[in-house]
């Protein structure tokens, strides 16, 4: 049971936020057994099964009771739509209710990383970290992958005819099956490996903080939201937050050494903010005195703007109908005795990363494909004809928004404004992107299974066209980042500096998504493990693991 405090106590670290960044920060910091350690967690303890059966993705994905239902305000790009950016609220964060998709990038992202002034954040420094944290289970080279971290990582195990359709036509439209996108080079067509194993999600939470909270000197607090971060001068002390059964009661916890944030792209700079930590004008029009100015915080959001291509499908079974009757207890008996079936998948199986138009050296769009479909206009139900789906977006945005609070109060969300589509270079970027797309799904090899494109249908043709389909049916991807990036302090634009301390203030530090620089050409979660697994080292002083001769790779 979570503990409530009236008096306040300390510890050396506070962390805000038990997600990809938070577990692995609180396994790591208390492995001494000395240094102590507390850890604030808004949501509740990840109790619901869905949250641990993969396929229980899409029923907890718009519960608010283990998420954070926020959305991006509406602009033209969208056709005046608002889009959901729902976020995880509960043990493991967002890796209890993300598509489970393990997706490193491309070394080139990481090297631009330190090249924008942070030594020490290349692909070679960065290669060390990924590796620690995994445990890839399966074939692969060693030279780019980790045997013995605590974070499962498995090949697919269920293969559909559909799927390998698929893939035949991609490689004969010239994309290379590549087995390991996160080995030697990410280019090409295969199956998606998973955060999943003996049919259960393998969230941050069960790989981390599980073991972790059996040491005495980790105390963990769900159903603890933090409303302040606490300061004397410009160093922070500690963090005020809700308890009690009803958010009423107000407790504090004290930092000896830091405070460390992990509440996300969109928590972490609403919370400096609405603690005196941001641009001063806006601090001021919401009522909250400056405690240090930083005009870089909640700057620099940006997201993956998705589209997805819908066909039907024709003399084969799909997962709309194994999701249903008795197909349905039929696939729940596998999953019972550990054989491959449709509750142990991720919602994307396959993936293609490509390039969007001819004479590009490496991938800028990443597509997944399953043999699936939703229907239109109805959040997670499948539709009753059998259905694929291909949906595509773009690697590096230049779109950038932000994120603002709207007030001093800590319970209302803030403003989320990605500015989707806003450059025109992401719009041709996608365009082409759902070209290629639509290609794939008419590709001579999936012929015996394709019955008609559903959406956007063979109606739509023209750059104006697919464009109106995108900003009427795109959805966001759930990978925001870089509210807080990292980089020197000479850059007005930064928070943090290369070792995660927020500029101009002490023993504060960031650790989440919200620090990348620039966005990778990937799923964000990877690269969010990655980032707290260094900063554990950085806060313990440790010297930086080494690249160990680790083979170069490709994009």
């Amino acid at each position: 049971m979570p503990r409530t405090h009236d008096t306040t106590d300390s510890f050396d670290y506070v962390i805000v936020g038990a997600g990809a960044a938070g577990s692995i920060l609180a396994n790591r910091l208390t492995e001494d057994g000395r240094t102590t350690v507390c850890v604030l967690e808004a949501g509740p303890r990840d109790w619901h099964p869905f949250l641990h059966i993969p396929a229980g993705f899409i029923k907890v994905l718009f519960d608010p009771a283990f998420t954070w239902q926020f959305s991006s305000e509406p602009t033209a790009n969208t056709s005046g739509r608002r889009i959901p950016i729902p976020q995880g609220r509960t043990l493991g964060g967002s890796t209890s209710i993300n598509g489970l998709a393990y997706n490193r990038g491309q070394p080139s992202d990481f090297d631009e990383w330190a090249a924008s002034g942070n030594p020490g954040w290349g692909y070679e420094d960065v290669l060390p970290y990924f590796k620690r944290t995994e445990r890839k289970i399966g074939a692969c080279d060693e030279a780019f992958r980790g045997r013995s971290g605590e974070q499962a990582v498995t090949d697919m195990d269920w293969v559909h005819p559909i799927c390998e359709a698929f893939i035949a036509g991609a490689v004969g439209q010239g994309m290379p099956r590549n087995p390991d996108y996160n080995g030697t080079s990410q280019e090409g067509v295969g199956y998606y490996q998973r955060t999943i194993m003996n049919g259960w999600r393998q969230s941050t939470a069960r790989s981390f903080l599980r073991p972790a909270k059996k040491r005495r000197n980790l105390e963990l607090r769900t159903r603890a939201q933090a409303t302040a971060i606490l300061f004397e001068g410009k160093r922070a002390t500690g963090v005020r937050y809700a308890c009690g059964p009803s958010r009423d009661t107000p407790c504090e916890v004290r930092a000896r050494r830091e405070v460390i944030v992990c509440g996300g792209a969109i928590n972490t700079p609403k919370l400096l903010q609405i603690s005196g930590v941001g641009p001063a004008a806006h601090l001021q029009s919401i009522g909250v005195p400056v405690v240090h100015e930083l005009p870089g915080i909640g700057e620099n959001l940006r997201d993956h703007f998705s589209v997805r291509m819908v066909a039907k499908v024709k003399d084969c079974l799909t997962m709309n109908e194994l999701a249903r009757g008795a197909r349905l207890g039929g696939q729940i008996a596998r999953w019972m005795v550990g054989l491959p079936n449709i509750l142990a998948l991720s919602p994307s199986l396959v993936h293609w990363f490509w390039k969007s138009r001819e004479g590009l050296n490496a991938p800028d769009i990443q597509g997944v494909f399953t043999p699936a479909s939703y229907r239109e206009g109805y959040i997670g139900v499948l539709d009753d004809y059998p259905g694929m789906t291909c949906g595509v977006w773009q690697h590096r945005p230049q779109s950038t928004g932000y994120v603002r609070a709207r007030s001093s109060d800590p319970f209302e969300h803030p403003v989320v404004q990605p500015n989707y589509l806003e450059d025109p270079y992401d719009r041709e970027v996608l365009l082409g992107g759902m070209r290629v797309a639509r290609r794939l799904l008419r590709s001579s090899e999936l012929a015996r299974f394709f019955d008609a494109e559903t959406m956007p249908g063979d109606g739509v043709v023209g750059d104006d066209e697919l464009l109106d389909y995108a900003r009427r049916f795109g959805v966001s991807s759930y990978h925001v980042m870089g509210t807080a990036r990292m980089g020197p302090a000479r850059d007005a634009t930064t928070v943090v500096d290369d070792q995660l301390r927020v500029h101009g203030i002490e023993r504060l530090r960031i650790v989440d998504a919200s620090v990348m620089p620039n966005m990778p050409s990937a799923n964000t979660c990877a690269s969010t493990m990655m980032i707290a697994e260094k900063a554990a080292d950085m806060i313990r002083g440790l010297q930086p693991l080494s690249p160990g001769g680790s083979a170069r790779a490709a994009a």
